[in-house]
């Protein structure tokens, strides 16, 4: 019975533990001459056998169908952004956020001049504001956290935390979206989407039944975003750009606080949170998003339990993205090691 046992554990894990031992081998080798690339090179494997034996609940879409109103967008099949939050007063939506673990939802701070949580929801798992949803759930808000250093006049640090008055369960409908590490790199023209409900123009509102909107867009340097606001507002290293140089598509009023997301590999990772911009898809002037990347450290510090999936996104522009590098220990790795060989040898 028990050698059974084993060899059904050696059975099934058998492909894993010859990934690791090639994992080993290479690691063995990169210690000898580990530069910077060798470095790169040892993490992208180490990362590769993370996400092969523990895969992460964050990022995961399984009902996005990826089609194509934010300006110029189209409607959002239902449970396509299951991290997409709806922030509202009084039942009235004002603006969006992100799911990031099962208590918390990440916002823009110019979305809360006031931090009193009185009569503010957060509608979770729904996509016509206007239609009952069984999908969907309201939350109240026990806790909101605007970054200490939010500066309204230059829309630096635009970015806060909500926790919520209770966990929600996950379903299809309701996932937390993986965060964008701080070593990530967006490139200029690295395919993003961004979804809301906020208005298709400037005073058009979405009309009934206010079904949320996607919209494709791609990354602009923030020396090209710079340019193009120049006299108007800073691009600071904690911003980021996305949108068309013949405008036509972006986010717009309503849409603050949603998410900026672009898929790396097999999960959906947030880039950036609707900030400002000039006007709504005026040629020339991209959207400007708070770079969540600069923000780990400081997420981190308020959310001590159950933290956010922070993954590593490295876009080119000419693909979603590289695989996620998101450190695990190699002194865990040999514990599995030792596990398989101790299991084997009983």
């Amino acid at each position: 019975m028990f050698n059974t046992l084993v060899y059904s554990f050696h059975f099934l894990f058998t492909p894993i533990f010859s990934l690791f031992l090639f994992f080993l081998h290479n690691l063995s080798d990169s210690q000898q001459t580990l530069s910077e690339s060798d470095e790169q090179q040892q993490n992208h494997q180490l990362q590769l056998f993370h996400e092969l034996c523990f895969p992460s609940v964050c990022g995961s879409a399984p009902l996005n169908k990826l089609g194509t109103k934010i300006v110029g967008g189209e409607d959002a099949a239902a449970g396509s952004w299951p991290w997409m939050a709806s922030l509202q007063h009084n039942r009235e939506h004002f603006c969006g956020g992100s799911l990031i673990n099962n208590q918390w939802v990440l916002t823009a701070a110019h979305c809360f001049p006031s931090t009193s949580t009185s009569n503010l929801i957060v509608y979770l798992g729904g996509d016509a504001l206007q239609i009952p949803n069984p999908n969907a759930v309201s939350l109240t808000v026990s806790q909101i956290i605007n970054h200490p250093n939010y500066n309204g006049s230059t829309s630096n640090n635009d970015i806060s935390l909500l926790r919520l008055s209770s966990p929600v369960k996950f379903t299809d409908y309701i996932r937390p979206v993986c965060l964008a590490a701080n070593d990530s790199v967006f490139e200029a023209g690295t395919t993003c989407w961004v979804s809301g409900w906020g208005t298709v123009a400037v005073n058009n509102p979405l009309p009934s039944p206010q079904r949320l909107q996607e919209v494709s867009v791609p990354i602009v340097s923030n020396s090209q975003c710079d340019a193009a606001y120049s006299g108007i507002r800073k691009i600071t290293n904690n911003m980021m750009c996305a949108g068309l140089d013949e405008g036509g598509k972006d986010s717009c009023q309503g849409d603050s606080g949603g998410p900026l997301v672009s898929k790396n590999v097999s999960k959906w990772v947030q880039a950036g949170v609707v900030s400002f911009g000039k006007g709504c898809a005026l040629p020339k002037y991209p959207g400007v998003y708070t770079r969540v990347s600069q923000y780990q450290s400081w997420i981190n510090s308020h959310i001590t339990n159950n933290q956010p999936g922070f993954v590593t996104f490295e876009g080119d522009g000419s693909v979603s993205g590289a695989g996620p590098l998101v450190s695990f220990p190699v002194h865990l790795l040999l514990s599995i090691f030792s596990l398989f060989v101790l299991s084997y040898k009983a």
